[in-house]
């Protein structure tokens, strides 16, 4: 059964940086590395956001607007590993972080709906204070 780990996550302050590690396990890299990966968050009475896609091959990403210039998306397919590097992190960054792996392999575009994705991860915290 496929499972996807997301570690990294933590209490940090403003203008901080922190980096987020989505490993993929009982699979092997040949098949990770087929599949778009997404990152979306969850802040408290929040619904699900979007926040960050990376395309099979590591080549395309997509950002959601508030992270752009910020966060960086990257895979590292023979560890079957996929990252999210946050740079001058903000309040309104504080969410519970998921990765997700598209439900299709070798998809042409990265997508940003959570319902073109699975499975999920069981999610970090991220805590930005102020």
């Amino acid at each position: 059964q496929v499972q996807l780990v997301e570690s990294g996550g933590g209490l940090v302050q403003t203008g901080d940086s922190l980096g987020l590690s989505c490993e993929v396990r009982g699979s092997t890299s040949d098949i990770v590395s087929r599949y778009n990966m997404g990152w979306f968050r969850q802040a408290p009475g929040k619904g699900r956001e979007f926040v960050a896609a990376i395309n099979w091959s590591g080549g395309s990403t997509d950002y959601t607007d508030s992270v752009k210039g910020r966060f960086t998306a990257s895979r590292d397919n023979a560890k079957k590993t996929v990252y999210l590097q946050m740079n001058s992190l903000k309040p309104e960054d504080t969410a519970v972080y998921f990765c997700a792996a598209d439900r299709q392999y070798y998809r042409p575009d990265l997508k940003r709906s959570g319902a073109f994705y699975d499975p999920w991860g069981q999610g970090t915290q991220v805590t930005v204070s102020s």
